[in-house]
């Protein structure tokens, strides 16, 4: 997936989903873990994540009040894989 080299902040991102899912070959994981090690930054970012992914569990869409599902419907009805 990355390589032998380095991963960077933008890589980081958008293996962010795969690493908590562990998902991660072995090697990718030791550069994604390195990268989080030298880089505050993206530190604060997958910990932010690993919350927003425990927060959000705990919801049921009947929890979330009809307005704001329509709001987010309307808001991803485009989204793009």
């Amino acid at each position: 997936m990355i390589g032998r080299r380095q991963i960077n902040c933008r890589e980081l991102v958008e293996l962010v989903t795969d690493y908590l899912d562990g998902a991660l070959s072995r090697r990718d994981r030791k550069r994604f873990e390195a990268h989080i090690d030298a880089c505050g930054h993206c530190a604060t970012y997958v910990e932010q994540m690993r919350i927003t992914i425990a927060t959000l569990g705990r919801l049921s869409e009947e929890s979330i009040p009809q307005p704001a599902r329509d709001e987010l419907l309307v808001a991803f009805r485009d989204w793009k894989r």
